[in-house]
């Protein structure tokens, strides 16, 4: 086995460089444009947790995303049902999508559906075998460090995103400094959110923006 295969985390975010002219009128109108597809997220991510937990929602789903079900099961039963874990990828994807547009990443407006340039990969977990089943309990506590992190790579890609968007205003271009670094932020946070609140992996998230 290869030194990349084995450091391979088990969450992947690629996102295609737009190696073209983008869109000038909507990247100037982007947090317009945004609205009516932010709203389809954001009450899906509503229901998503009323379905999951009504008033304790906020236990029973992150986002929008199953925690606490996959949690319990994984702590007595050693398993993690596979529709629950659909699930929460497909709306890591939505999300993620949502949120690529929203960064200027693209110009394809985000479809409910088809992955498009955004591609997100989550292993599934073989619960009894890959998944410990204490671990669960303390993942959202011992990912603090990348919260402190993330926090400030998080303002950094804000700086990034506002830097990019002049650019793409006067040159059509998304520099690909800029591109790799909002990016590489995403796959951070997707890599925590995978192994703190969607509990399919062990493996704690890498420190880098890189693959």
């Amino acid at each position: 086995m290869t030194t990349t295969a084995q450091n391979a985390y088990p969450l992947t975010l690629e996102i295609d460089y737009p190696d073209r002219p983008l869109n000038r009128m909507t990247n100037a109108f982007r947090l317009v444009m945004l609205v009516p597809i932010a709203i389809v997220l954001g009450v899906l991510t509503a229901l998503g947790s009323s379905a999951a937990g009504g008033d304790s929602a906020g236990l029973v789903a992150v986002g929008g995303l199953l925690f606490l079900p996959p949690l319990l099961m994984i702590v007595f039963r050693g398993k993690y049902p596979r529709w629950w874990f659909d699930w929460n990828v497909e709306l890591m994807r939505f999300t993620n999508r949502v949120s690529a547009y929203g960064a200027l990443l693209n110009d394809r407006y985000p479809s409910t559906d088809e992955q498009q340039y955004v591609k997100l990969e989550l292993e599934y977990p073989d619960a009894r075998e890959d998944l410990s089943r204490w671990l669960p309990l303390v993942k959202w506590f011992l990912a603090i460090p990348h919260y402190v992190v993330l926090a400030v790579l998080s303002i950094g890609a804000l700086f990034a995103v506002v830097a990019a968007w002049f650019s793409i205003l006067f040159t059509g271009r998304y520099p690909r400094a800029l591109f790799n670094y909002v990016v590489g932020v995403m796959r951070w946070s997707n890599r925590v959110s995978a192994y703190a609140f969607v509990l399919a992996t062990d493996k704690y998230p890498p420190f880098r923006l890189s693959h």
